[in-house]
């Protein structure tokens, strides 16, 4: 034998990973054979400064082997990959760096400099995650992959924002948005995140009312009080204005009557601040309020706040309630549980504050570009309708089903979109202004004068398009009247058919990909949405750098192979189920691939001991029990395997795959392949399939198994990664033979057990007698005795 005792990933995955690619196979344009079907995934692009992590990992397991799968199956077979410029974040790593090197901030570079800066960044470390991809085995059409910031997606986008600015979707107003200081720029609602922490409930008296507030210093903004219309307390202020004094500073207020307020919390009088809350911005549309801002984008307190004008607003507040209390005008203050509003990028409190921004309206009709969705819908539908439509009709599926009720719930929610960021880097608005004139287009107008809108995209608009402006849209599509005629990938690929991710971006990115194809393209994006878990450790707490209980994916590669990873990483997960990992699972996981090395070279021992060269072929003449038992959990398993990953029921194939490898071939078969002739044929063939069953899985070790057999030309076809994926041979299953191993295996197990039981050493051969319902033919007896190292006595009965 020239193969080694032990399997070394190292000797084995880079140098393979080189091989796949200089086949071409990961581009479906050069894969063999005719290919009827298209499968497609698109890969959830990481940020492009990024690094791997589990999560990452995670995500390219299940897809890489969804694509092998497929790949195996016959499909053409498109994995497309990409990263994401995730413009706040590659902008706060950039500028956080400049200040630590240079002691300098943006606006000391001015913006064409500083964009220097940052693409020079994301030059250098771009291709990190792209290596550390790689090392997972990723089977990615890199000739295909794209960037949110490349010219032709840059293109896309600016083309989108055209098209729905044309059909009135976009449009510029004055709101209530989400502002962080820190980050100096709005967010959209699912950007904002919430930290339950201990809050002060202060009770402040308001003239001849009270009102409740956890924010005092807005209280220098307010311009309204809400009460409930059924609130007998507050009945006679209804409609009436107030001037209240609040120490240091004199406001006037009109008592309105509205529904939505809650008359048991607090006082059950509400102040109102429409510069700085959204509900109570709708509330001074509603009820004519006017708005004063008293804090602006710093986090800092405006001149109409009086005394506490530049103060940060925990100054303020501080300062304000102190005043209050001088003045008795504090009545009491509780302690109360709070969901803080925070940044999901910083974690700074996020300011709601007026701002004149670019929004896309959510409930405007716009024409139905699907003749069959007309159907249902009319001509016209919102982009709400739209997206709630091709989930509630069955046109995506969403995996786990539970998602769709969350889904729905979001959706009936959701309020115009923000798109509008006040940072540098991203797609810069296609809009130019001259004086008071506005125009939107993908070229600057001629003549002199116009300036380019400051405000960027946000990352997420351009991300929403990543199923089909990374397959040429708009360029790949002609509209003929009311059909859309697709060409080129877009044709072949679109829509994909399943979009892999977390659950935790089902609203960040899922959604507002489905708003924006339904609108654009008349079609869904995908047809599956899976949507996997969250990475735990052992203990079943998130890992976190502040916890110190994460795992480098890269370095447990190094340890153990990519293999054994993307065994513990796929293995018991369910869609949407988080998953527990941890550092032994992985060493674990190593052993299975280990054995299999193991079996492989004890097969092919067997058949270098023979003059004769085995083949795969079945002589089914031949065929005794072991043979058949065997043989028949391999046709069941190929079945089961198939019928799950159909169904994305990812981990039940793996694990079918690693029982009957290790607890049925190796524990039974093969000891029996020592005492039983000629079974090389047999032998070949089971390992031949369990490496097409498990190379989705497992690609490495079951590659370079692979073309050890083709070398020593026990197989005659190409690379494992476009073998065809095995198809059960009902011929090859015998249901009776399979239930009369199982009585053997019965036996068997009972001796291993009494020997045990009794301490009676391997070595010693023991006789022993059986009582069996059915005769035992010699070969039966054989297996009993070899397996147990026993004799029958002249006792034994072959029936009662």
């Amino acid at each position: 034998m020239d193969l080694p005792k032990a399997y070394n990933s190292k000797d084995v995955e880079d140098n393979l990973y080189k091989i796949w690619e200089k086949s071409g196979y990961f581009n479906p344009d050069n894969l063999p054979g005719e290919r009827q079907n298209s499968y497609s995934i698109p890969l959830p692009p990481p940020n492009a400064t990024g690094i791997l992590h589990l999560g990452h990992s995670l995500m390219l397991v299940i897809q890489d082997t969804l694509t092998r799968y497929h790949r195996m199956k016959g499909d053409k077979t498109l994995w497309l990959p990409g990263t994401d410029h995730a413009a706040i974040a590659t902008q706060n790593v950039v500028e956080k760096k400049l200040i630590k090197e240079e002691g300098k901030r943006r606006w000391d570079l001015g913006r064409e400099e500083f964009l220097k800066k940052v693409e020079e960044f994301v030059s250098s470390s771009q291709g990190t995650i792209k290596k550390q991809m790689k090392k997972m085995g990723s089977s990615c059409d890199w000739s295909r992959e794209r960037f949110t910031l490349d010219e032709g997606l840059t293109r896309a986008v600016q083309y989108a924002f055209v098209k729905m600015y044309e059909d009135g979707l976009i449009y510029r107003g004055l709101r209530v948005v989400n502002w962080c200081p820190k980050c100096a720029s709005t967010l959209s609602d699912d950007e904002v995140e919430y930290k339950e922490n201990k809050a002060k409930l202060y009770y402040i008296k308001y003239g001849p009312l009270t009102v409740a507030t956890t924010r005092p210093e807005t209280k220098l903004g307010d311009t309204g009080v809400a009460v409930n219309p059924n609130d007998e307390r507050y009945k006679n202020y209804i409609g009436k204005d107030l001037e209240i004094n609040l120490g240091k500073v004199n406001i006037k207020v009109k008592v309105f009557a509205d529904r939505g307020v809650d008359p048991e919390f607090g006082s059950g009088a509400i102040g109102v601040t429409p510069a700085h809350s959204y509900q109570d911005w709708l509330w001074a549309k509603e009820y004519d309020l006017p708005l004063i801002q008293i804090i602006d984008e710093r986090g800092r307190m405006t001149e109409k706040a009086g005394p506490y004008q530049g103060l940060t607003v925990q100054d303020a507040r501080e300062k304000f309630v102190e005043d209050l209390e001088k003045a008795n005008l504090l009545e009491k203050v509780e302690e109360i549980d709070n969901n803080l509003s925070v940044c999901y990028r910083c974690g700074r409190t996020i300011e709601p504050i007026p701002s004149k921004q670019w929004f896309i309206d959510m409930n405007k009709k716009v024409r139905v570009k699907n003749k069959e969705w007309q159907k249902d819908l009319g001509n016209t539908a919102s982009l709400k309708e739209l997206a709630d439509y091709v989930v509630r009709s069955g046109k995506i599926q969403i995996l786990p089903e539970r998602f769709k009720k969350i889904y729905f719930q979001w959706i009936e929610n959701l309020r115009d979109w923000n798109i509008s960021r006040q940072i540098w880097y991203g797609h810069r608005m296609p809009v130019w202004y001259k004086g008071e004139d506005v125009y939107v287009g993908l070229e600057k107008p001629e003549g002199e004068g116009w300036m380019q809108d400051e405000d960027t995209l946000d990352t997420w608009f351009s991300s929403a398009l990543w199923t089909f402006s990374t397959l040429g849209w708009p360029e790949n599509v002609e509209e003929k009247g009311e059909e859309i005629v697709k060409k080129g990938d877009l044709a072949v690929y679109h829509p994909t058919s399943v979009l892999e991710t977390g659950y935790d971006i089902l609203f960040f990115w899922v959604a507002r990909m489905i708003i924006m194809t339904t609108y654009h393209l008349g079609e869904i994006p995908f047809k599956t949405v899976y949507l996997h878990g969250m990475i735990r450790d052992r203990k079943g707490q998130k890992m976190s750098k502040s916890k110190g209980n994460g795992i480098d994916p890269i370095e447990m590669i190094d340890k153990y192979g990519a293999d054994a990873l993307r065994l513990s990483l796929i293995s018991n997960i369910a869609p949407g189920g988080d998953i527990k990992i941890y550092e032994e699972k992985i060493k674990g996981n190593r052993n299975f691939v280990n054995k299999l090395w193991n079996i492989a070279r004890f097969i092919l021992m067997k058949i270098d001991e023979k003059d004769t060269k085995p083949s795969i072929n079945i002589d089914k003449e031949k065929l005794i029990l072991s043979d058949k038992w065997i043989l028949t959990n391999l046709h069941h398993l190929i079945q089961k395997s198939t019928q799950n990953l159909e169904k994305y029921n990812l981990s039940y194939p793996i694990e079918g795959v690693y029982e009957f490898t290790w607890h049925q071939f190796a524990d039974w078969y093969l000891e029996i392949s020592k005492f039983e002739e000629n079974k090389e044929n047999i032998l070949l063939y089971i390992l031949y399939h369990i490496l097409k069953l498990a190379h989705p899985y497992l690609p490495y070790i079951t590659e370079h198994i692979w073309q050890i057999l083709k070398e020593k030309n026990l197989i005659d076809e190409d690379m494992l990664i476009v073998a065809s994926w095995p198809e059960a041979d009902e011929s090859l299953i015998f249901p009776e033979e399979k239930e009369r191993f199982k009585q053997i295996q019965d036996i068997v197990i009972k001796v291993r057990n009494w020997r045990s039981e009794n301490q009676i050493p391997w070595k010693e051969e023991k006789e022993i007698s059986i009582i069996s319902i059915q005769d035992l033919a010699e070969e039966e007896k054989k297996i009993i005795t070899k397996l147990t190292n026993t004799t029958l006595s002249q006792n034994t009965q072959n029936k009662f």
